[in-house]
C-alpha cells in the first residue's frame, strides 16, 4: 500500500465543486431575502391595522360618531398608507356602531 500511486483529481472536479458551492450560497441568500421581505410586509400590515383603529377611535372621541369611510380618515385624520400595496376593506353598520375593517396585502410575494 505504501507504494501505490494516488489518483489525481481532475481540475474539472474542483471547478464543479466550486460552482455547486456558489449555487448553494446564492440559493440561501435568495431564500433569506424572501423570508425577511414577508416579515416586513406582515409588520407593515399590522402597523396599518393599528393606525386605522387609532384613527377610528380618535374620530369617535372628537366627533361623537364613527367615520363613514377610509377616505374620511385619510382626509381628516391623517391616515396614510401605500394604496398600491394595501387595501382596507371598511364596513359600516351605523353611525353609532364601530365599523369593521380588514387590511389586505395586494402584492403577491
Amino acid at each position: 500500500m505504501r507504494f501505490n500511486k494516488k489518483q489525481k483529481r481532475s481540475p474539472l472536479h474542483g471547478f464543479l465543486a466550486s460552482v455547486l458551492l456558489f449555487v448553494v450560497i446564492v440559493a440561501f441568500f435568495v431564500i433569506g431575502i424572501s423570508v425577511v421581505g414577508k416579515g416586513t410586509t406582515k409588520r407593515q400590515q399590522e402597523a396599518l391595522e393599528n393606525a386605522v383603529t387609532r384613527c377610528i377611535t380618535e374620530c369617535y372621541a372628537e366627533e361623537g360618531r364613527y367615520p363613514e369611510s377610509v377616505i374620511y380618515l385619510i382626509e381628516n385624520y391623517g391616515l396614510r398608507f401605500n394604496e398600491d400595496r394595501f387595501y382596507v376593506d371598511y364596513r359600516v353598520s351605523g353611525s353609532n356602531v364601530r365599523p369593521e375593517f380588514t387590511v389586505v396585502c395586494q402584492e403577491d410575494e
